[in-house]
């Protein structure tokens, strides 16, 4: 019994750190619920003494105690009183089972909203680190599948609780009110328990494991559409379907498995409980020779304290099918808390000086990535950045967001140390624009300002987008689709083409009014029209805002400032286009030349 009691509460405690003190308020008026249902049935005892004299007569400390309440109360004797009286006890039960079971539920949407809200809000703050180890499908499990299970186990566990009260308090009553009996009774309620307890310790590793199965089958499943078209065009559905079904199919065998444990509880603890009464009743009238009125009181108390238990046992075994989700939910939140990114301090305003990196060395999973970098960006520049896969290339722009924390060196932007800057003013100065596109399941205006308001109705918002459409060529496009600026691009904007999905991701991007942009192999999946077409509108952009440029092609950065060519992780050349090509023994001139062929 005591890991029962540990593990009890343990579970109580993980849930009270979420929802506080008032966890208790539903306990005590569980108990309040269970006085007045005990009071109600141990008032059967005076009506049974007004019907037939001889039901009082087998009495005891108790029951002779009892009598004295009933008196002070002016009911002894009364029918009418003892029958009126039995009413309001069994309606206040009731007002403070619906008050329980109300509070309850209020606790349970207090937990639901922590769950999701509080725990999205910290995945939307935690670094970059634990983004990267951890699939999509992790968090998308966390955040629909885990709560609800998880919600459902706090809904088991006060019921454990509840009943658990009830028990005590019944079958208390029932041995004082027929000592005999009701020790007869707890004795034996206490070792059905025992015995549907292992049950339960089985059903709580099916819950673990079901918790972690969804999991993996989230993760597979969006993985699956997220590849869908690659998938599909090469006939490799098959091998992720197989991956699918196995999840699945460990899903619905551990569901079977915890139901029929759980019918098996449900169908054997009723009969096993009348079966206990029956045998106890026979010892105490055959045996013993008691008389029964005395043991009829005492009999309703038992079989309701008896009912009591066995649905502890029930709720316990429900409470260990979901409490894995809560352990799981409650894991994360310890571990997202420690992985969170450092936010604060000075708001920048607007970039117009430098951005400097001092000797920045950076390692990820103890693999060196950059090693002892100092460049100068100075505002409205261009820079670019070349190298081979690997290089460094990415992990550089990804400082200059300040992505990453734990880097060695200085980063100072106009004059300031990076780590005395609130980086969500300096984010929100940068736009960003990745070879693999950003675009929303919404109409090309939404994907364009991103919901800041109704353009329909907002004539200045919408002259905005048009300025930014007009500015990535996207005006003709526009003006042939039926629905203009409300047309609909589909999931990842699978309704356009590839130029213009980049071209769409660049206008949102220039929408922003960014300080810097980066645009990291922004082109590189194009064709040459469309890549034709961004680098115009990039070639405008020059002079107005700081570029900065991962380049795969040589000939989009032919009239940038500066070129840096980076080499597993350390800069091996830098200057103008003209410096580095006239160097006919650099690494830049031979990458030149190879892509000439």
């Amino acid at each position: 019994m005591s890991f029962l009691s540990l593990d009890i509460f343990r579970y109580f405690n993980l849930f009270k750190k979420y929802l506080g003190p008032k966890i208790y308020i539903v306990i005590f008026l569980t108990l309040l619920a269970s006085l007045f249902e005990g009071f109600g049935i141990l008032l059967l005892l005076p009506l049974l003494g007004t019907i037939s004299p001889d039901a009082a007569s087998d009495s005891n400390f108790f029951t002779d105690l009892f009598s004295v309440f009933i008196n002070y109360l002016g009911i002894s004797g009364n029918i009418t009183s003892i029958l009126l009286l039995i009413g309001i006890s069994f309606i206040m039960k009731g007002l403070m089972t619906f008050l329980s079971l109300a509070l309850s539920a209020s606790l349970t949407g207090k937990l639901l909203y922590i769950f999701k809200v509080d725990l999205l809000q910290k995945f939307l703050k935690m670094n970059f680190k634990y983004y990267s180890n951890r699939s999509t499908g992790h968090f998308t499990n966390l955040i629909n599948e885990q709560p609800t299970r998880a919600l459902e186990a706090f809904r088991q566990l006060t019921t454990v609780f509840g009943q658990a009260i009830n028990a005590i308090i019944l079958l208390t009553l029932a041995t004082f009110s027929a000592w005999k009996f009701g020790l007869s009774a707890l004795v034996a309620g206490v070792l059905l328990l025992i015995f549907f307890i292992f049950l339960s310790r089985y059903v709580r590793n099916l819950s673990r494991l079901t918790a972690k199965e969804n999991g993996l089958l989230s993760s597979w499943l969006i993985q699956t559409l997220t590849g869908f078209k690659y998938l599909f065009s090469t006939s490799q559905l098959s091998l992720l379907d197989n991956k699918i079904k196995l999840s699945i199919s460990k899903l619905i065998k551990y569901e079977v498995m915890t139901r029929i444990a759980s019918s098996f509880t449900q169908s054997v603890r009723e009969p096993l409980a009348v079966l206990f009464i029956l045998l106890i009743l026979f010892y105490q009238l055959v045996v013993e020779r008691a008389s029964l009125e005395p043991i009829l009181v005492s009999i309703v108390l038992f079989y309701r304290g008896q009912n009591a238990i066995l649905s502890i046992q029930s709720s316990l075994q429900a409470t260990y099918a979901y409490i894995g989700s809560m352990e799981i939910v409650d894991e994360e939140f310890l571990k997202i808390e420690n992985s969170q990114i450092a936010e604060g301090g000075d708001k920048l305003e607007r970039f117009n000086s430098s951005l400097e990196l001092k000797n920045i060395s950076f390692k990820y999973d103890s693999k060196v990535t950059l090693e002892n970098i100092s460049v100068t960006i100075n505002a409205k520049s261009t820079l670019a950045l070349i190298g081979e896969s690997g290089s460094g290339k990415s992990t550089f722009v990804d400082l200059i967001t300040l992505l990453h924390q734990d880097y060695e060196g200085d980063i100072i932007i106009d004059g300031v140390n990076a780590r005395l800057i609130d980086g969500v003013s300096w984010r929100n100065q940068i736009g960003y624009v990745s070879q693999d596109e950003v675009i929303f399941n919404d109409s090309i205006a939404n994907n364009i300002h991103m919901w800041k308001g109704d353009h329909n109705e907002d004539t200045v918002l919408k002259k905005e987008i048009y300025d930014v459409l007009k500015l990535t060529n996207l005006v003709d496009l526009i003006s042939d689709m039926p629905q203009g600026i409300d047309t609909q691009v589909g999931d990842r904007g699978m309704l356009l083409s590839g130029g213009q999905k980049q071209r769409l991701f660049l206008a949102r991007e220039l929408f922003r009014k960014p300080s810097i942009i980066i645009l990291d192999e922004a082109t590189s999946a194009l064709d040459s029209i469309s890549e034709k077409e961004i680098m115009e509108t990039i070639t405008l952009l020059k002079g107005r805002m700081t570029i900065v440029m991962i380049a795969h092609r040589l000939s989009t950065i032919k009239n940038v400032d500066e070129i840096i060519v980076l080499d597993k992780g350390k800069i091996i050349e830098k200057g103008s286009h003209e410096t580095l090509s006239s160097n006919k023994r650099s690494y830049f001139n031979k990458l030149s030349e190879l892509q000439k062929l």
